[in-house]
C-alpha cells in the first residue's frame, strides 16, 4: 500500500521558484530546471518544523549523528569505506565544482570534461583561471557514451583535472564499471585528477543498474578523485543549499578547504537539518519515489516514439529525459515548444544544440498535458 501520492498538483506559481518564475505567461508549464514538482519528504518538513519551532537561528554546527549517517549510507549503498575527515561541507555542488578547478592544477592549465554537459561544468573552469577543452560524447544508437581516443589526443602536460557527471545529466546514462575503470587508467597514466559529481547517484531508475562511486574503483583512485554528493535532487532539497565533498587524498583535501575557506558560507542549520532527515528518515518515500519516476520516464520514452523527427534514448537515471530534434526540422526547440506551452532547457546551453532537455519529475498529469501539447505543435507544423 502505498503512503506518498505523487500525483497531487501543487500551484507553485507566486511563490518566488526560479523554475515557475522565468516565464509570465501562465500558459507555459516549466520542465527545464532540475527541482521536482512533488512535495519534500514528510519526515523532512517535520524535522524542518521543529527547527523554526525552536524559535532561534543562531550559528551552527553540523548534527553529530550526520557523519555516521553518511558514512554508514556509503558502506551500505556501495561497500565504501569512507572516514569522518574525509567528509567537506558544501553549501551546494556547483560550488564543489568551482572549488576543485581551484584545487587543482595552475593558472591556465587545462580542464577536461565531455559534453553535452550540466553548464556549471563549462562554467567552472573559467571561473578558476583554468582552459576549458571539451571532448564530444559520441551517440552509439543505443546510448551515449565517452569517446576515450579522442580524450586521450585531447590531454596535453597542462591537463591537470577532469570533471565527471555520473550519473550523467543530461544524457541519464549509469557509467558501467568497465567505462569508470578505463576512464580512471587514462587518468591515473597521465596524472590527471577526477571531480566526480555523483549528485544524481540515488536516482538509478533501472534495478539492473547500480551507481559505482568513482573512488572505488581502487586505492589510487581514490586518491586522485573529489566526490560531490548531495541530498537536494533525491529529496527535493535544492533550494535549501547542503552537499559535501568526499575526499580522501590530505593535501588536495586541504587545498580543496584553503580555496574555499572565507568566501564559501557555511551549510545553515536548515540545510544540515534537512540533510540529516533525508539520510535518515526517508527511505520509504525514496522508494516510491523511484517507482513513479519509472512510469513517467515509460510514458516519456513511448509518447516520444510517435512524435515527428524527435527521439530520445532510455533514461537509466536521473529525472531529465535528453530529447533530439535534429531530424525534425525546428530550428530552434527551445522557442518552439514554447510558445506550444512547454518550457524545455535548451540543449545549446549543455553545448548539444537541436537537443532539449525535460524534467519529467512532476504529477502524471502534467507530464502527460506537456506532452501532448508537444505532439500536437510537431503535427501541426507538418
Amino acid at each position: 500500500m502505498k503512503k506518498f501520492d505523487f500525483d497531487i498538483l501543487i500551484n507553485r506559481k507566486g511563490t518566488d521558484s526560479l523554475k515557475w518564475g522565468l516565464y509570465k505567461s501562465n500558459d507555459i508549464t516549466p520542465h527545464w530546471v532540475a527541482d521536482m514538482d512533488f512535495r519534500s519528504p514528510p519526515a523532512i518538513i517535520d524535522a524542518l518544523h521543529q527547527r523554526v519551532e525552536h524559535g532561534i537561528f543562531g550559528y551552527s554546527l553540523p548534527p553529530v549523528e550526520l557523519k555516521e549517517v553518511i558514512i554508514k549510507r556509503m558502506d551500505e549503498l556501495y561497500g565504501w569505506k569512507i572516514e569522518h575527515d574525509w567528509i567537506v561541507w558544501l553549501p551546494g555542488l556547483v560550488t564543489g565544482l568551482n572549488a576543485a578547478c581551484r584545487a587543482i592544477g595552475e593558472k591556465n592549465d587545462d580542464v577536461l570534461t565531455t559534453v553535452p554537459i550540466y553548464p556549471p561544468f563549462l562554467s567552472a573552469p573559467k571561473n578558476s583561471g583554468k582552459n576549458l577543452v571539451t571532448i564530444p560524447m559520441t551517440d552509439n544508437g543505443i546510448y551515449w557514451e565517452i569517446d576515450f581516443d579522442r580524450l586521450e589526443k585531447a590531454i596535453s602536460l597542462k591537463t591537470k583535472l577532469f570533471l565527471l557527471c555520473n550519473p550523467h545529466n543530461p544524457v541519464g546514462r549509469v557509467f558501467k564499471k568497465e567505462e569508470l575503470t578505463k576512464l580512471a587508467e587514462i587518468c591515473d597514466r597521465h596524472g590527471i585528477f577526477i571531480c566526480s559529481d555523483e549528485i544524481h547517484c540515488e536516482l538509478v531508475l533501472d534495478k539492473d543498474l547500480k551507481h559505482i562511486p568513482t573512488a572505488t574503483l581502487d586505492n589510487e583512485i581514490a586518491h586522485r578523485t573529489i566526490t560531490l554528493m548531495a541530498p537536494s535532487k533525491t529529496f527535493n532539497i535544492p533550494g535549501i543549499g547542503a552537499s559535501f565533498a568526499i575526499i580522501s587524498n590530505r593535501k588536495i583535501r586541504k587545498s580543496f578547504k584553503q580555496v574555499i575557506d572565507g568566501i564559501v558560507p557555511h551549510v545553515s542549520f536548515f540545510g544540515f537539518t534537512s540533510m540529516l532527515s533525508a539520510f535518515r528518515d526517508c527511505e520509504d518515500w525514496h522508494i516510491e519515489l523511484l517507482e513513479y519516476l519509472r512510469k513517467n520516464r515509460d510514458i516519456i520514452e513511448n509518447a516520444l516514439k510517435n512524435f515527428p523527427g524527435v527521439s530520445m534514448h532510455h533514461v537509466e537515471a536521473t529525472y531529465l529525459s535528453w530529447i533530439n530534434t535534429l531530424n525534425s526540422g525546428i530550428k530552434d526547440p527551445a522557442s518552439f515548444f514554447e510558445e506550444a506551452g512547454v518550457g524545455l532547457f535548451d540543449g545549446k546551453f549543455f553545448k548539444g544544440p537541436g537537443y532539449v532537455r525535460m524534467n519529467f519529475a512532476c504529477p502524471k498529469s502534467m507530464l502527460e498535458e506537456s506532452l501532448e501539447k508537444m505532439r500536437l505543435a510537431l503535427e501541426n507544423r507538418l
